[in-house]
């Protein structure tokens, strides 16, 4: 019999796996809306870096949690939970279900499980020093202060290496001891993608970013924020700011792009061994799967 408890249906899984697109056909057929859980997506102005949903498929299905802050104003986890949790309360109201797409591991774990992290407000004298010293120099303070966060936090992860060392900082205690849990009163199905062929999406998406505009993007954002933004650092951003400042050619920032972003992939698979067990659809017909799962436990 199924469970009184409302469902929170979570698609996971790598970066170009195919989400978007089965998340679109699911949302439409169950007729539910998307809460987007990729960290990046939450900023304005970053969408072709980001491939965020476009505006034709936004009008197919809406989405919450896209576009919520500048991001010269990174968001910590604790606000993104909070502002997730409000936007899921609000559509379990009127509806059982509510619908979580996204491969931001942590930020998923927050809401399937209930984490509860560090209520430390941000600091900007600090997070200005931590800039100043730049991404690699902070991630290798983060590995000698705290591996516990090290280890869940990627060397290029600017935003999260500086929240891990203002907490420190500012408490002398690590952000990892900080953390609790408080889990939902959902019950959670979470479902898979890894596609077989994923490699050859990631090259085919890496070349699309870039014939869509990805370096034209970069350079607006360096218009309204400034180059030193941390999210420049990211993947794609990161290369076509390389192109701009004339230190990569064009074939040479799709390449490391191609590469940075197979290595976060593989990293993505192995945070969710073993952070997560969602049930692996298959690569024939994973649409079918999906709603056969979510069914038997709607019915």
């Amino acid at each position: 019999m199924p469970s009184a408890k409302p469902l929170v249906i979570v698609l996971l899984g790598p970066t170009a796996s195919g989400k978007t697109e089965l998340s679109l056909e699911l949302a439409e057929t169950l007729k539910l809306n998307i809460h987007n859980i990729d960290s990046r997506q939450l900023y304005v102005g970053m969408d072709i870096g980001t491939a965020k949903p476009t505006k034709e498929q936004r009008l197919r299905v809406t989405h919450y949690l896209l576009d919520i802050r500048n991001p010269d104003q990174p968001i910590t986890l604790q606000e993104f939970q909070k502002a997730a949790e409000a936007s899921l309360e609000k559509t379990m109201k009127g509806n059982a279900s509510a619908f979580l797409v996204g491969g931001s591991g942590l930020y998923l774990k927050a809401i399937t499980c209930g984490l509860r992290p560090s209520p430390v407000p941000p600091v900007p004298y600090l997070r200005q020093q931590f800039s100043e010293l730049g991404q690699s120099t902070c991630y290798q303070l983060l590995q000698s202060s705290d591996k516990k966060a090290a280890q869940r936090i990627g060397p290029a992860d600017a935003v999260r290496t500086q929240r891990a060392l203002e907490v420190l900082y500012a408490t002398g205690e690590s952000i990892t001891t900080q953390e609790g849990k408080e889990p939902p009163q959902w019950q959670i199905l979470e479902l898979g993608l890894a596609p077989k062929n994923l490699r050859k999406r990631i090259s085919t998406r890496t070349n699309n970013l870039y014939s869509k505009g990805l370096i034209e993007e970069t350079e607006q954002l360096i218009k309204q924020f400034d180059s030193n933004l941390p999210l420049l650092k990211t993947i794609g951003y990161g290369e076509a700011l390389a192109v701009i400042q004339s230190k990569l050619t064009r074939s040479e920032a799709i390449e490391i792009t191609n590469l940075r972003t197979n290595q976060f992939a593989k990293r993505q698979r192995t945070w969710f061994r073993r952070q997560h067990n969602p049930r692996w659809l298959n690569d024939e017909d994973p649409l079918r799967e999906a709603l056969s799962l979510i069914q038997a436990r709607l019915w």
